[in-house]
């Protein structure tokens, strides 16, 4: 039963994680918390619950990736590029977690993702900055047909991607909660290039920051193996359902969820 459980579990993160870029760990973090607090499964630390999310959120990176990797729909030069930043950022959020006491930091948190959602909302009145030049410049056909012009300045993107990759350690979390939103509205991608691409620097972030948990100790593997099953399903299903919704619609799942999980994070923080 609770093998069960835990990949449905595993196949929802996958699923709402791969579909708006933001890892899955949303998901699994406060699911293995509940269900051990409810005494569903055994008794679990939130250090546990991080680190065992993290290790599962490298599968749901490598599911998403090789699946949008089939439509071109990953941006491995900016990926690679972001993870420079990311990558030690990741692996400083993964031990600061372990001196840190979440409560505050998890109220201003989802307070900031909720900010971030009613940014996105207004996002269609920022259209005159597309006329902005970048350093870096991409382009890409959407799923309308339209080309779209992207970029970003290194510097700028270096320094948001540790950030990133702080966060995504430190909550577990896998840090497309900031990354998809970024690159959205700073740096101009478009939706579906930015899902895809976060979840590829997800993938290796996750790699990184799981290897801090690993070694401290961090991962409950029997969790693990019970999630991962699911995780790598629900991915594929995820990245098949974001490339058939319009720009727009994906915008508004991610600010949904978004919503949810700046709330959650905010009752964690009030101790509710």
């Amino acid at each position: 039963m609770e093998y069960i459980l835990l990949l449905v579990v595993g196949f929802l993160a996958g699923t709402i994680g791969s579909l708006v870029g933001l890892g899955g760990g949303i998901i699994i973090v406060p699911a293995l918390l509940f269900l051990s607090t409810a005494h569903v499964l055994p008794a679990i630390s939130p250090q546990m619950a991080v680190g065992t999310s993290l290790v599962v959120i490298i599968f749901n990176g490598l599911s998403s990736t090789l699946t949008y990797m089939k439509h071109k729909m990953v941006d491995y030069k900016s990926g690679l590029f972001f993870f420079i930043g990311s990558g030690p950022g990741a692996m400083l959020g993964a031990w600061v977690n372990q001196h840190v006491h979440m409560q505050h930091f998890s109220l201003y948190f989802g307070l900031f993702l909720i900010a971030v959602s009613f940014l996105l909302m207004f996002q269609s009145r920022l259209s005159p900055s597309r006329k902005r030049t970048f350093p870096v410049v991409r382009t890409y056909i959407t799923n309308e047909g339209e080309e779209v012009t992207y970029g970003y300045h290194p510097f700028i993107a270096t320094l948001i991607a540790f950030i990133v990759g702080f966060v995504g350690g430190f909550f577990g979390i896998g840090g497309g909660s900031l990354m998809v939103p970024a690159m959205i509205l700073l740096f101009l991608f478009p939706p579906h290039v930015a899902v895809a691409t976060s979840m590829f620097i997800v993938f290796l972030s996750s790699i990184v920051s799981s290897l801090t948990h690993v070694f401290i100790g961090n991962v409950a593997w029997t969790f693990a193996f019970a999630l991962i099953p699911g995780v790598w399903v629900g991915a594929k299903c995820g990245a098949w359902l974001n490339r058939r919704l319009k720009g727009k619609t994906v915008v508004t799942l991610l600010r949904i969820v978004l919503i949810l999980l700046g709330v959650r994070l905010m009752m964690q923080g009030l101790g509710l």
